[in-house]
C-alpha cells in the first residue's frame, strides 16, 4: 500500500512556510517600506512647513538674522537626524545645518528645479548629486507677501527608514515563525486525529478486499471517522457472517441435491444393468418419482426465494378477508389430517376480518406454517389457528402441540436450508426453505413474525398484518 497522503501534507506544510517567507520578503517588505516612507515624509513636511512659517519667512522679512536661524535649525536637525537647508528660488543654498559655520558665498545646486518633485512634496534620491547615499528630501515653500522667496529642504538618509522598516519586518518574521510552529502543532494533531485513523481504515479495507474480514479497526472516537470505523467493522462482521452463511448455503444445497440425484442415478443404473428385476421396477420407479418431486419442490422454493432480492418483490396489495383465506387454506390439508388424525381449531375474530396485503403471498405463508405444524404434530392432536385485532393490526397465530423446537435452534429456523436434527429425522421431504420464504414475505409487507416454542410441548408462529381501512 502506497502512503502518499502524509508526504503531501508535509510538502504542503513546507510550501506554506516558503510561500509565507517569500510574501514577507517581497510584498510585505515593499508595503512596509512604502508605509515608513510616507509616514516620515509627512512628518518631515510638517517640520519644514513650521520652519518655513516661523524662521525662514522671518529671515526674508529681515526680522531674524541668518546666525539666529542657523542656531535654532541646527538643534532641530540633530533632533530629526536630518540636514535642513534654506534655498532661494535660484537653487543657492543659503543655510545648511550640516555645516556649523556660515559660508560667505552660497553654494549653488546645479540644475535645481522645484518642479522635479512633481505632484508630491518629497522625493528619494541623491538630490542632484549632493549626497552619496539615497536620501528622503522634503520641501516646503517660503512665502513672503504672497510671493515664493525660497524653499525649506529637509534631507534624511533612507538607511534610517530602512532600519525602521527592517524592524517591522522582523516582527513579521517572528509572527511567521510562530504561525509555522502553530501549523506544525496542527499537523501533529492532524496526524494523530485524522491521518493515523485513516491509515488504519485503509489497511483494514485492504484486508477486506483480500477476503480477510477478521481484521478489526481499533478506533473509538465519536466523530465521523469513528462512525466510519464502526460502520466498516459492522460491515466486515456482516460480510464474514455472510461468507459463512454462503458456505453453509452451498453445502446444504449440495447435500439436498446430491442425495436424491444419487438415489435416482443408482436406481436407474440398477434397472439398466438388470440388477433390479423387471417385476420390482415399479417400486423403484415410485422412489425415483418421489425423489424427483422432492427436487422439483426444492427448485421451486429456491426460485421463490430468489424473487425476494435486495430490492424486495412486487406485491399486489388488496383488501381481503383473512378469516376466509384461513378456512380455505386449512381445507387443502383435509387428506393429511385424516391420515394423521389431526384436527383444526379455528378461533377467528368476527365472521369477516379484512386485511390489506398480497392475498396469494399470505396464502403461501399460511400454507407453509400449517404444513410445518402438521409435519411436527403428533397423531390425534389439534392445530389452533387464531386471529386477533389490536391497534390497527391483525395478529395471526398458528399453534401446534408437537415436538417443539430446541432453544438453541429457534433463532436459526429462519435461515435457508436450516433443519433441526429432529426435522431431518422426522421428514426427509423438507427442504429447509419454507420458513425462510415465510419471513421474506412478511418482511416484504413491512410486518413481523415471531416464534414461541418449547421442546416437547409445541410451537406457535405469530405474524402481523395491517387492518384494512375499507372493506
Amino acid at each position: 500500500m502506497k502512503h502518499t497522503l502524509y508526504p503531501k501534507l508535509l510538502f504542503s506544510y513546507v510550501l506554506y512556510g516558503v510561500i509565507g517567507f517569500l510574501i514577507i520578503t517581497t510584498f510585505t517588505y515593499h508595503l512596509t517600506f512604502e508605509f515608513v516612507e510616507r509616514r516620515d515624509a509627512a512628518s518631515l513636511y510638517r517640520e519644514s512647513a513650521l520652519i518655513s512659517s516661523n524662521y525662514a519667512e522671518n529671515y526674508f522679512s529681515k526680522s531674524m538674522t541668518l546666525e539666529e536661524i542657523q542656531t535654532q535649525l541646527s538643534m532641530l536637525g540633530e533632533y530629526l537626524s536630518s540636514d535642513i537647508w534654506i534655498v532661494d528660488t535660484q537653487g543657492n543654498i543659503i543655510l545648511d545645518t550640516a555645516k556649523p559655520n556660515l559660508v560667505e558665498s552660497a553654494e549653488k545646486i546645479t540644475d535645481f528645479d522645484i518642479t522635479d518633485f512633481g505632484s508630491r512634496y518629497y522625493q528619494i534620491g541623491n538630490f542632484y548629486g549632493k549626497f552619496s547615499n539615497e536620501t528622503l528630501s522634503v520641501f516646503s515653500p517660503i512665502t513672503v507677501n504672497y510671493k515664493v522667496r525660497g524653499y525649506v529642504l529637509i534631507h534624511k538618509p533612507t538607511y534610517s527608514l530602512i532600519n525602521y522598516a527592517n524592524g517591522l519586518i522582523m516582527i513579521s518574521y517572528e509572527t511567521l515563525a510562530l504561525l509555522f510552529v502553530a501549523a506544525f502543532i496542527v499537523l501533529i494533531l492532524f496526524t494523530y486525529i485524522v491521518y493515523i485513523p485513516i491509515r488504519k481504515i485503509t489497511k483494514a479495507a485492504d484486508h477486506y478486499a483480500q477476503g480477510d474480514f477478521e481484521t478489526k479497526i481499533d478506533i473509538h472516537s465519536s466523530d465521523e471517522i469513528g462512525y466510519l470505523a464502526a460502520s466498516l467493522n459492522y460491515m466486515a462482521n456482516e460480510l464474514n457472517t455472510l461468507e459463512d452463511d454462503q458456505k453453509k448455503f452451498i453445502s446444504n444445497v449440495s447435500h439436498d441435491f446430491r442425495s436424491p440425484l444419487t438415489s435416482i442415478k443408482g436406481y436407474v443404473e440398477a434397472m439398466l444393468d438388470g440388477t433390479i428385476p423387471v417385476e420390482m421396477q415399479d417400486k423403484y420407479l415410485n422412489i425415483i418419482l418421489f425423489e424427483t418431486e422432492r427436487l422439483n419442490k426444492l427448485t421451486k422454493s429456491l426460485l421463490e426465494l430468489n424473487k425476494f432480492g435486495s430490492h424486495g418483490t412486487m406485491l399486489d396489495i388488496t383488501n381481503f378477508d383473512i378469516n376466509y383465506t384461513i378456512r380455505m387454506t386449512a381445507q387443502t390439508f383435509e387428506g393429511i389430517c385424516k391420515e394423521k388424525r389431526i384436527s383444526f381449531d379455528l378461533i377467528l375474530t368476527g365472521e369477516k376480518l379484512y386485511v390489506s396485503a398480497d392475498m396469494s403471498k399470505i396464502q403461501q405463508v399460511l400454507y407453509n406454517l400449517i404444513d410445518n405444524a402438521l409435519k411436527f404434530s403428533h397423531p390425534d392432536s389439534t392445530i389452533t389457528i387464531e386471529t386477533t385485532e389490536k391497534n390497527e393490526k391483525i395478529f395471526v397465530s398458528v399453534k401446534d402441540t408437537g415436538i417443539g423446537i430446541p432453544k438453541d435452534s429457534i433463532k436459526k429456523i429462519w435461515e435457508r436450508f436450516y433443519k433441526t436434527d429432529l426435522s431431518r429425522g422426522k421428514d426427509k421431504k423438507g427442504t429447509g426453505l419454507g420458513l425462510a420464504i415465510v419471513k421474506e414475505i412478511i418482511q416484504a409487507h413491512g410486518e413481523n413474525i415471531n416464534c414461541i416454542s418449547t421442546e416437547g410441548v409445541g410451537t406457535e408462529f405469530i405474524f402481523t398484518l395491517p387492518l384494512a381501512k375499507e372493506k
